[in-house]
């Protein structure tokens, strides 16, 4: 049951895909506004991460919503960067789908190739980037991140730069830190647990639920772009272990970092809503 559901579920993605990165194109023909385009391109999304329910049975539950900033905040001004942990494709569709405000993903060109997704990312104001440019890719992140937090898109990124498997942790790089601070904005820590439902690189998804934490905010001014990191994967990772304890059976116990330790602990408390 559960591989006819999920053939059902990629079945109604890709044929409910195509009309909507048609509209996404004609938009750009007809020089419609980026924020007309996402618009088009959250509906899909939201599309997607709602039928991953109705087919699969899988749910999303919230928390720590609240922890988001909201206009007119201390540094709300300067924009957030969103650090994600990454398990599935999931909570691609899902966090634009849930947050208050538009989205920027840093993401790799590759996936412009993909027919009607990559053609829709390509059409929207989002960061696309060449991991084989090395600094140049990095330049291009600040550069275009800089123009969309001034103009209040927040930017995500997966510090683990890819997929991660259920109960494991990648190595977190520094980049999306590096952004935060050279661009004045607040880092908001984001732990999913989207690998017990859909695990990473697998077709067949299974019924659950899925658990979302925000954490607070952290300022990064005046910060070092690796204390700061260490500081956010503290929290995911910690927060992880809470949210999805029988992943971490036989783990080795997680060591705070010194400077990030009473940030991070403090930061652990998110109030719960459900979805």
């Amino acid at each position: 049951m559960p591989l006819l559901r999920s053939i059902l579920h990629t079945l109604f993605m890709g044929l409910t895909v195509i009309p909507y990165t048609l509209t996404i194109l004609l938009l750009r023909v007809c020089g419609a506004s980026s924020q007309a385009r996402y618009a088009v391109a959250r509906r899909w999304l939201k599309l997607s991460a709602d039928s991953a329910g109705w087919f699969c049975g899988i749910r999303v539950r919230t928390q720590g919503m609240e922890n988001l900033p909201v206009a007119g905040q201390p540094g709300s001004d300067k924009g957030v960067v969103l650090l994600c942990k990454h398990q599935s494709t999931f909570e691609t569709f899902l966090m634009p789908a849930i947050m208050p405000t538009p989205l920027a993903y840093v993401f790799k060109k590759e996936l412009l190739k993909i027919p009607f997704f990559g053609w829709s990312i390509g059409s929207l104001d989002m960061i696309h980037i060449d991991r084989k440019d090395g600094s140049r890719a990095f330049h291009k992140v600040v550069e275009q991140g800089r123009r969309l937090l001034g103009q209040g898109i927040w930017v995500i990124m997966f510090p683990e730069g890819t997929r991660i498997a259920r109960g494991e942790s990648g190595e977190y790089k520094t980049g999306a830190t590096r952004l935060a601070i050279m661009t004045g904005a607040q880092v908001v820590p984001i732990a999913v647990t989207s690998a017990k439902c859909w695990p990473r690189k697998a077709f067949v998804k299974t019924p659950g639920i899925v658990d979302v934490s925000v954490g607070k905010p952290i300022d990064s001014k005046g910060r070092k772009h690796d204390e700061l990191m260490a500081e956010v994967e503290y929290w995911i990772e910690s927060e992880m272990r809470r949210l999805d304890p029988e992943a971490y059976v036989g783990k080795p116990a997680l060591q705070a970092p010194a400077a990030a330790g009473a940030a991070a602990s403090a930061a652990a408390e998110p109030g719960t809503a459900a979805k």
